[in-house]
């Protein structure tokens, strides 16, 4: 297994619509998979996408538990309204972190590395994962999808802004000293 290179922001591959997998069962295929996943992990990510690792391919992974699962050629159906609030930062956009409205619930359907056909319904982070790997396979990046940028910023300033306004916030909470 190898650790891949990540396309970051601006690179071509990341905008462009990926292409369906012919042979999901190609040894090439399986070999892709499992590299994308150890690239995954040693980058502390939750899905990647094959266009973020300069692959124009209809596929993504996800942690799945302990595991890693893939998904190849998938569909996502969504199953209610974009109105889930959530932050979402990106392996291609690394440091940074936005506020985004996704589906809070999902179906899907696609196949494994052996060819056959995975579906089921995904629900809270797992389903905004899923919508955000699969955003990558149509060339969008999250910050498309941002409807309030003032909630775009760099990881390490948002965190010390939440920090500074639980500060804040502790004294009021705990009224009045008795």
């Amino acid at each position: 297994m190898a650790i891949l290179k990540i396309a970051r922001m601006g690179h071509p591959v990341l905008l462009q619509v990926a292409e369906p997998v012919p042979d999901p069962t190609a040894p090439e295929i399986g070999r892709l998979v499992r590299d994308m996943a150890e690239t995954m992990l040693d980058a502390s990510g939750l899905g990647l996408a094959a266009p973020q690792v300069h692959e124009p391919l209809r596929l993504f992974v996800w942690r799945n538990g302990e595991n890693v699962a893939a998904l190849i050629n998938p569909e996502i159906e969504l199953l209610g309204p974009p109105d889930q609030s959530g932050w979402e930062g990106c392996l291609s956009i690394p440091g940074l972190r936005g506020n985004v409205e996704r589906a809070g619930k999902v179906a899907f359907r696609g196949l494994d590395i052996e060819g056959r056909t995975v579906e089921g319904e995904a629900e809270g982070l797992l389903a905004r994962v899923m919508q955000h790997e699969f955003d990558h396979l149509n060339g969008i990046l999250y910050p498309s999808r941002m409807s309030d940028m003032a909630l775009f910023g760099f990881t390490d300033e948002l965190t010390r802004a939440a920090v500074r306004q639980q500060a804040e916030a502790a004294p009021a909470m705990a009224g009045p000293a008795r």
